[in-house]
């Protein structure tokens, strides 16, 4: 925990936090102040317990020159754990506008010597474009945290350009945001996410698993992604009927490939929409035929009679640009 020093009682010298973290009461007393009930629509479970939001800053590896995004900061539980383990700067992206009104009154509450290192944004995790857009200032240089309102239905460039993200992700969306951050903010190095169990094992799965799926290809199109704790349910409020765990990613680069991003998902969702049956069925409506199908698939030297959970990244990508047939009255023309 980083201190600074405080006036001295007697001859010691007594030092202060930089961060006083949220305790349980102060949380529900914060939520009950705001009229805030936790959204079931909106995926939320705010954590209380003071350990864990401390675990997960740790855990995060964050160095001075780090920028932090965090998806869904809520009252601010990690939000300050995270000031605390030495964010350089952060940007925090809450959908509700109560929550994000409040949270730069929080920060200035409980971390006043850092509070100029945040920047709050009222905005859809979803709508999130291209870093390096207009409004706000946030940096540590600054007096206070600032709040940005975004357009919540167009996309928002974020005011500063994230190389970190961290954030307890809201069940119900946890994927497409993930997957939806990492296309749109190619400075996304590295990650920590809390998610629904099952969901974390989705994602770090490799092919041949049970769970291996859609979300497990496309995350590995972006980066490598591990497990990293489990999270036990009674340190939410309210407590979810889900255990949650953390997933650890850090980018790589993509298969090399001819097909664009566009294609080679259009490939993934296809052979998991009907994941039991074998590619060359499954991937008849993708190909126009069975036997389109299987032409591709045997010019990507891969087994038609495979699912699509044999298939790894790269294997997805080298099918996905494969040519089409041409039409027999071209190709004899």
């Amino acid at each position: 925990m980083s201190h600074r020093v405080g006036p001295q009682s007697g001859d010691g010298v007594t030092t202060e936090p930089l961060v006083r973290l949220l305790g349980p009461g102060e949380i529900r007393a914060l939520a009950g102040r705001l009229g805030v009930r936790p959204s079931k629509r909106l995926g939320q479970n705010f954590v209380v317990e003071q350990g864990t939001v401390r675990r997960i800053a740790v855990l995060a590896a964050l160095r001075p020159d780090d920028v932090v995004l965090e998806v869904g900061p809520g009252l601010g539980s990690l939000t300050l754990a995270l000031l605390e383990a030495g964010a350089g700067q952060l940007v925090a992206v809450e959908i509700d506008r109560a929550l994000a009104g409040e949270l730069p009154r929080t920060i200035a509450a409980h971390a006043p010597h850092l509070a100029g290192r945040t920047v709050v944004v009222t905005a859809d995790a979803l709508k999130i474009g291209e870093p390096g857009g207009s409004g706000g200032s946030g940096g540590s240089g600054g007096s206070g945290p600032a709040a940005l309102a975004g357009d919540r239905t167009a996309n928002l460039a974020l005011p500063a350009t994230p190389s970190v993200l961290v954030a307890n992700l809201p069940y119900n969306v946890a994927v497409p945001v993930l997957l939806h951050l990492l296309a749109v903010l190619p400075s996304l190095a590295r990650g920590l996410v809390m998610v629904q169990a099952e969901v974390a094992d989705r994602m770090c799965a490799g092919p041949g698993s049970r769970v291996y799926g859609t979300p497990s290809v496309k995350l590995a199109w972006y980066a490598g992604a591990r497990a990293a704790g489990t999270v036990p349910r009674s340190v939410f409020w309210p407590v979810p009927n889900v255990d949650s765990r953390l997933v650890a990613f850090t980018r790589h680069e993509s298969p090399v490939t001819t097909a664009s991003r566009e294609e080679v998902f259009a490939v993934i969702d296809a052979a998991f929409r009907q994941r039991r049956k074998t590619l060359r069925a499954a991937l008849s409506g993708w190909a126009g035929s069975a036997a389109e199908a299987e032409r591709r698939l045997r010019a990507a030297g891969i087994d038609p009679g495979l699912r699509g959970e044999s298939l790894g990244v790269a294997e997805f990508a080298r099918l996905a640009a494969v040519h089409p047939e041409l039409p027999r009255t071209i190709r004899s023309s």
